[in-house]
């Protein structure tokens, strides 16, 4: 008996270790991920996410990190390719798919991905990319109708989107104050969990005073 006790209490130990070790990288990761200045820092922490998430094999978070790192260097390099920037992101959100289904946060990165590639030539991707980003924010809301990033997203897109056409600064700002308000009680499920976009929201909802 006290053999076996000995034995489930190594294999707790080993599981805690191991979660620590996780843990510790993912920590690292975000903050090298809040430190990045160029595209090309960018572009390490995404390769340090995707590392994590293959050696852990049924962890989300870091092939979600890995995909929101790559979609970022699109807008820190000017000259970035965005269909291929997108492609690769899209990749990596598959694989988080594939271990997280109908998960919220996943559906923001959807839409900006697809917003993404859209901007690449609006005129002639707006039904097409234009579609499958309006499409991915409704499944995130529908995901997790508290989550702010959703509204957030959401509101940015339309802001950008002529009054013609559904948009304009008096649509997008009630998203912003919904965002918002959900970000006075918003809690990440943990510390390595998505908790951006209050920042902008505010500033936002300012500009469409």
């Amino acid at each position: 008996m006290k053999q076996l006790l000995i034995i489930i209490s190594m294999f707790f130990a080993g599981m805690a270790a191991a979660q620590t070790k996780y843990e510790s990288a993912m920590t690292r990761g975000l903050e090298q991920f809040k430190a990045a200045k160029t595209a090309e820092e960018m572009t390490t922490v995404s390769s340090f996410f995707e590392r994590i998430g293959d050696a852990e094999k049924d962890k989300w978070l870091p092939y979600y990190y890995a995909a929101q790192a790559n979609y970022m260097t699109a807008w820190m390099n000017p000259k970035a390719d965005k269909d291929k920037v997108a492609e690769k992101s899209n990749d990596l959100i598959s694989k988080a798919e594939a271990l997280e289904a109908n998960n919220s946060e996943l559906f923001c990165l959807r839409q900006m991905t697809a917003t993404l590639q859209m901007i690449v030539d609006p005129m002639s991707r707006w039904q097409s990319y234009g579609t499958q980003a309006s499409n991915a924010i409704e499944n995130a809301i529908k995901a997790d109708p508290k989550n702010p990033r959703c509204y957030y997203l959401k509101g940015q897109s339309l802001m950008n989107t002529p009054e013609a056409f559904g948009g304009g600064k008096a649509v997008a700002k009630k998203l912003f104050e919904k965002a918002v308000e959900l970000y006075k009680d918003f809690q990440p499920a943990s510390p390595l969990h998505p908790n951006w976009g209050k920042a902008e929201s505010e500033k936002l909802l300012a500009a469409c005073q």
